[in-house]
Parts: structure tokens; sequence; C-alpha cells
């Protein structure tokens, strides 16, 4: 067909579930284009499908490499490229990066569209509060590195947002339990489908509806910010005795100190009174 876009990179933001959140120009590009680069060509053949369009697909995702986007990159030059994800906004914890990284550093144009996303939509739905937050993709699968970054941003002053799945979800919210005590946490799942669900509340509390209750799918798991007084003595031990399961008390008493902003000689201290 004829193309009236100009050559050139479209990120395009698809449907997290709902199928009729699809913007109207994101429709007249993905009808343009000349290919769209996708994670799954099965997920976004639906998509295709469902709009009536037999447009090229081209498989890129997290295993994809240069010589991958060396072919795509080369296409976009002298035609218009659609980059979805499976679902919301590419980039967002999704494959892209390097290939936007590539195209803008070679003068290839580069648009984005702007439409669904599912953090931003778990956000709006928590209650919790959003004058900042804070996207930081998948927590970690091993137990440890997702402990350090649940006490690499404990400090924050702002709520947190990760994705999780619904496997995984149990270990979180035990997780976030034991090393943020007292923060209220949210849980959105299934979001603009028949059964969207956001549930906010203590971690214990979230853990043990979804142990009657088991999800299914990702999940947009959302921990509020710190509380303006000071930590206790008992969620300080609380700390300490986790990371002492894993650490030396000398390590155990500098990640409390950065997640509390305590002092580490203290901490340290404590910790071998624990130990």
């Amino acid at each position: 067909m004829e193309h009236s876009l100009d050559p050139g990179l479209y990120i395009v933001a698809t449907p997290i579930g709902n199928l009729g959140d699809i913007t109207r120009r994101a429709v007249e590009v993905l009808q343009q284009v000349e290919a769209v680069a996708c994670e799954d060509t099965r997920v976004t053949g639906k998509l295709m499908h469902h709009l009536g369009f037999k447009t090229r697909l081209i498989r890129y995702d997290d295993h994809a490499g240069e010589g991958d986007r060396e072919r795509l990159l080369a296409l976009m030059q002298e035609h218009p490229v659609a980059l979805v994800s499976d679902a919301g906004t590419p980039l967002i914890s999704d494959p892209g990066y390097r290939l936007v990284r590539e195209a803008r550093a070679r003068g290839i144009a580069v648009t984005s569209l702007p439409g669904p996303n599912a953090a931003v939509v778990g956000m709006t739905l928590s209650g919790l509060p959003n004058d900042r937050f804070l996207f930081a993709g998948f927590l970690p699968n091993k137990a440890k590195a997702r402990e350090d970054v649940l006490l690499e941003l404990a400090p924050v002053r702002t709520t947190l947002i990760f994705y999780e799945t619904a496997p995984r979800l149990d270990a979180s919210l035990a997780a976030i339990g034991a090393l943020m005590p007292g923060r209220e946490v949210s849980v959105a799942r299934e979001l603009t489908k028949k059964f969207e669900e956001c549930r906010t509340g203590s971690p214990e509390e979230l853990a043990a509806y979804y142990a009657q209750h088991p999800p299914k799918g990702e999940i947009v798991l959302l921990i509020a910010p710190p509380a303006d007084k000071p930590v206790d003595a008992l969620d300080v031990d609380a700390l300490l005795r986790s990371e002492l399961e894993v650490s030396k008390a000398s390590q155990a008493a500098a990640k409390v100190a950065r997640a509390t902003g305590l002092d580490r000689k203290t901490l340290y201290a404590r910790a071998l009174e624990l130990r």
C-alpha cells in the first residue's frame, strides 16, 4: 500500500488487556508501517487480526542479537517500522532500548505514541500517594537479590511500583513485610479486563488473601512511602534479623543503615547482640 508515514521507528503502545483501549493513532500507524517488530508474533498476530491488518511481523525480543537489530535498522532507514511489546508501552521493562538508542545514534527518526501502561493504571487504582512515584521494573527472582533491591529503595520517600508474576507474589509480600514493616501495599491485577482487581492492605493481609485466592498472570505491586515517624526498635531488629540470615553482622548493619538512615556503628553493635 502507499505509505503516508515517513521512514523511521514508531514506538506504539498497545492494550494491556482490553482491546478497546488502543488509540486511533496507533491503529493508523500499524496499518501503514512496512513491518511490526514484536516480542511474540503470536500475541501481536492476534491484535493485528482483530484490527484486520496483515502487516509483516518480525520477532524482536530479549534474545534478539545484533544481526536482528541491524536488519530492523536497515529497514527503517527506507520504510516506517513499528515497535510493539506484548502489551502496554514498549521499553517499560520490555525489549527495545538498544534499538531506539542505535536508531537515534544513526539519525533515524523515532516517534513514540502514548498509550496504555500497566504501572500507571495500577498507580491510579491503588489509592497510594501519587504526587511522586518510582517505577523499578520486575523484582528479582532470587531471594537475596530481591532483598537487596527492597533495602536499597526502602528509604526513598515515594510510592514504589514493581511488576511481579503470580507465582512469586507470596515471596515478594513476605520480603516486603520483613524489610519494610508497617508499609501499605497494593496488588493490582487483570488490569482493564473483566475481573480487574486492586487490593490494598498490609503485606501480611494480602499474603493471607492470595493464599486462599491464588492469583494468575502478571501483577503491578505498589508499596507506600515510608512513614514520617522514626523507625522503632522492633522494626530495626526485624530488619537486622532478616539480613543476618544471609549476611555478616557488618554487612547487615551497613544495609540496614542505608535503608533507614540510622547510624551504622550503632546498628553493628545491635546486630552482634542479635546474632
